[in-house]
């Protein structure tokens, strides 16, 4: 079968859309293509930033290499599937372009593992992957029919949907050593969540573990992404030194949360690459903090959340320490690692005085700290079930209504009120 993978070219105009906008390596794609081709299959790979293509140029492609089966993303890569744009403005304009010409067409992503419904009539695609996309869309393209896989949803020609019972997780473990085009690499000149220096080299982006085993009532990753595994080390240092060779200078480690992991450190601090990751640093202890540092890590995003017990708890952090105990450690931290970044989210136990006390403290120690963040009731978190209950195939908009009603003051990264959802996706309602 002749397989296309489709990363449209981004664009957030009017968007809730929290995660960078930059450039970023389509990982699922990656693991998409390397299962695809090791069982026979033709796969054609376009990713719109790093393949340097807009919508039609792509639309194109797909129709000259003859695709019987198109597979696009609704969320720039695996990174930001947690943070995803509501909108499906961007997937749509792509499957516009395309016109019927790219086969099968197979939506993956946050949207259709929670809304799968909705995002096939919004898109107008045929089949809608729940989860984990990897292996469901090998399976497809093995000729499985769809009605046969649990993680899979489609319309019928009435326009019921026909859903499986379970959204799909993988091994993950043994998943390839992904291998990335040299001009792909070369482009890619942003270092994700880097501070401490420009961009010398390109840098790249790597998945060292999947999951989380913390529950945290804010973090979207019900629906996917959800179990802790940690991958083989041998296949993740193939692929770190495949990026080395092609002259990458830094990775970002993309795990939802990177636990502290000896051999991995270990590892890392024998090739000559610099690299970023997101953790909590109440699971760290000194001596490990020092070996992050000796082995090349020069950013830290690390999540505190609140600067009270009683915030921390609203938030199902499951953290032991007290805040000055996380202080230390975040400036610890700072000891070894040019760059030491504390999130926090906006609670109603944080007094505004009292963070701002707490953020110029940290920040003489060289330590950042953002402004707290209004978090979005993610349909895929907690807060969201917390709020409305399980979610249905209007949570998007019940989502996006409720945080434009509850939210006065944005983040710091968004320069305009976001605009609703529905002038947003005015193409998405297009017969």
């Amino acid at each position: 079968m002749n397989v296309a993978l489709i990363n449209p070219r981004w664009r957030f105009d009017g968007s809730i859309y929290f995660g960078c906008r930059e450039e970023h390596l389509p990982l699922e794609l990656g693991y998409a293509r390397a299962l695809l081709e090791r069982a026979g299959h033709r796969v054609l790979m376009l990713d719109g930033w790093l393949s340097q293509m807009d919508d039609a140029a792509m639309a194109e492609a797909v129709a000259d290499f003859g695709a019987d089966m198109t597979v696009v993303t609704t969320a720039p890569t695996y990174l930001f599937w947690r943070c995803t744009q509501p909108e499906l403005t961007v997937p749509r304009s792509f499957l516009d372009a395309l016109d019927g010409r790219g086969g099968t067409t197979v939506a993956v992503g946050p949207h259709p593992s929670v809304t799968p419904a909705a995002t096939l009539r919004k898109l107008g695609a045929d089949i809608a992957v729940r989860g984990e996309c990897e292996e469901p869309v090998a399976m497809l393209a093995d000729g499985l029919d769809p009605r046969r896989l649990p993680s899979v949803a489609t319309l019928d020609d009435d326009g019921d949907l026909r859903i499986g019972e379970a959204r799909h997780a993988g091994r993950f473990v043994d998943l390839p050593a992904l291998g990335w085009p040299d001009a792909w690499i070369a482009r890619h000149r942003h270092h994700h969540h880097r501070f401490d220096a420009e961009p010398a080299s390109p840098g790249a982006e790597v998945e060292a573990s999947r999951g989380c085993p913390y529950a945290c009532t804010f973090c979207a990753k019900i629906d996917f992404r959800d179990g802790y595994r940690r991958r083989d080390k041998a296949l993740l240092f193939e692929e770190i030194d495949r990026l080395i060779a092609q002259g990458v200078g830094y990775v970002y480690l993309i795990d939802e949360i990177l636990l502290p992991d000896k051999a991995l450190l270990e590892g890392l601090a024998e090739r000559p690459v610099a690299f970023g990751i997101q953790t909590r640093i109440d699971l760290w202890k000194p001596a490990m903090i020092e070996l992050l540092g000796r082995a090349g890590c020069v950013s830290v995003e690390a999540g505190v959340e609140s600067l009270t017990v009683e915030g921390r708890a609203e938030l199902n952090k499951r953290c032991r320490m007290e805040t000055d105990e996380l202080t230390r450690l975040l400036v610890e931290a700072r000891r070894h690692i040019p760059f030491v970044q504390a999130n926090l989210i906006g609670t109603s136990w944080d007094r505004p005085e009292v963070v701002a006390e707490w953020r110029d403290a940290v920040r003489a120690e060289g330590v950042w700290a953002n402004d707290p963040v209004p978090m979005y009731p993610y349909p895929s978190s907690p807060d969201y079930r917390r709020l409305f209950g399980e979610p249905d195939e209007h949570a998007w908009e019940r989502a996006h209504a409720h945080y434009l009603a509850e939210v006065e003051r944005f983040s710091e990264i968004q320069d305009a009120r976001p605009r609703p959802l529905a002038d947003l996706e005015t193409a998405c309602a297009a017969e």
